[in-house]
């Protein structure tokens, strides 16, 4: 069975938002409860945050999770799930965004099976 790595790009310094991924939602800062419905997959072997920034690997490392520092001159999400998937051993790497605290985890759960194709709704 391929390895799947979840990777959360988060980054601090959001123009509409600055600090967003540590914003309280509920009494947990929201990469939290991201992080959490990403755990909930039953075909993720690994959960990663990938940030620039010291905050949040703090925050994210202070609630048991684990987070990988990446550069600060990526211009996308998707760049820094690379720099990630570049260093980290895994078969498939779903990028989930950081601000998708209801996240249904079987979405991870089919986006990680290599060969995954969808047609009407319907995995084949």
């Amino acid at each position: 069975m391929a390895k799947v790595v979840v990777v959360i790009p988060a980054r601090f310094g959001s123009t509409r938002l600055p600090g967003k991924p540590l914003v309280s939602l509920a009494g947990k800062p929201l990469i939290q409860r991201v992080y959490e419905r990403a755990k909930l997959a039953k075909r993720a072997d690994r959960v990663i945050v990938a940030t620039d920034d010291e905050r949040i690997v703090k925050a994210v490392e202070g609630f048991g999770g684990e987070a990988r520092m990446t550069r600060t001159a990526h211009r996308t999400g998707t760049e820094r799930v690379a720099e990630v998937a570049a260093r980290e051993g895994g078969d498939v790497f779903v990028n989930v965004q950081g601000d998708e605290p209801m996240l249904d985890p079987q979405s991870i759960d089919a986006g990680g099976t290599p060969g995954f194709h969808q047609h009407g709704g319907h995995a084949d």
